[in-house]
């Protein structure tokens, strides 16, 4: 199969800006940590990849330690970019990051110097690229000096093997001290990429706050809550589903969200939606938001969360009545 790329692919795609830097992001971007690994099928994560470039997501984010096995969503990317990509290089927007465990012994994770630059040139051998063009630190090392984190980072970019340095995962004290660092240093920091949706919000004590005073982008990943807002469990937990089989969504949180996803899923209807692209749509409500990254499992997945797209705007009666269920 020779792919050939839509060329009416940037037509419909929305593009912002991360925070007050020259990169733009697709509203949309595709995150490969689930259902691009080595035990996954080939030719599914393939097609996805395809379909999301056809309809304008340029930004593809990966970590060392996607899969499972950890390190085979890279490896299976690489593969994709070689057979299909190579043509579009400079049209995509590759990410990924360092901060889970990797290898055994002292030097396989968190965040020290050793670690992370380790980590990413044996990223780019697996993926097969010079560069990427964002690398983030996945999360912060409670026992490594956030300085040599960040003087990693920046090395990173000044070494050519990444555009942009980028966090994951880190609070606020923390974000506010690493990008007065990367601005010491002359790399100052792209984007943040936290966890953020209608059931978990702690970046609006005081992240967002920081991210505008900063100038930077704001990335968030589970922005379904593992599934929970999506259709999947208004009638309860169905037989296969990830609620059956993962750590990362368990029965009890499916039970105890169930209510208020019945109620939000009525919302969604009044506007046309799914409660996913109302999901999605509620997550790019703010300013500070760049992009939302979903995960996907097939490409009709991906087309119904780039539909979302086609109704962003909320009343203000909507938002209260969004409030009042999440409360």
């Amino acid at each position: 199969m020779t792919y050939i790329a839509d060329e009416n692919r940037y037509d419909t795609m929305k593009y912002n800006r991360c925070g007050k830097w020259g990169l733009k992001l697709p509203a949309v971007s595709l995150g490969l940590w689930h259902n691009f690994g080595g035990i996954d099928v080939y030719e599914n994560g393939r097609e996805m990849l395809h379909r999301a470039f056809d309809l304008g997501i340029t930004h593809f984010d990966l970590a060392n330690n996607y899969g499972p096995p950890p390190g085979s969503a890279e490896e299976n990317f690489g593969k994709i970019l070689k057979q299909d990509f190579q043509a579009h290089r400079d049209e995509l927007i590759i990410s990924t990051k360092a901060g889970y465990l990797m290898w055994p012994g002292p030097y396989g994770e968190w965040g020290s110097r050793k670690y992370v630059l380790s980590s990413l040139d044996q990223s780019l051998k697996r993926m097969g690229l010079e560069y990427v063009d964002i690398f983030y630190s996945h999360r912060p090392d409670p026992d490594t000096p956030i300085e040599e984190t960040m003087m990693a980072l920046d090395q990173a970019v000044r070494s050519g093997k990444a555009l942009y340095a980028a966090i994951s995962n880190y609070p606020v004290d923390m974000t506010r001290e690493a990008a007065r660092i990367l601005k010491e240093l002359g790399t100052p920091c792209l984007i943040h990429q936290p966890k953020y949706s209608m059931f978990v919000r702690w970046i609006e004590d005081g992240l967002l706050d920081v991210l505008e005073e900063e100038g930077i982008g704001c990335i968030p990943f589970s922005p379904l809550a593992q599934g929970l807002l999506t259709d999947r469990y208004l009638k309860g937990i169905p037989e296969g589903s990830r609620a059956t089989r993962e750590v990362f969504l368990k029965k009890e949180h499916v039970d105890t969200a169930h209510d208020k996803i019945v109620k939000l899923n009525e919302i969604a209807q009044q506007r046309g939606q799914s409660l996913a692209q109302m999901a999605l749509a509620w997550v790019l409500r703010d300013k500070c938001i760049t992009s939302v990254l979903i995960g996907a499992s097939s490409v009709k997945q991906i087309d119904d969360n780039v539909e979302t797209l086609k109704n962003l705007s909320f009343s203000d009666e909507e938002l209260l009545a969004v409030e009042k269920i999440l409360k």
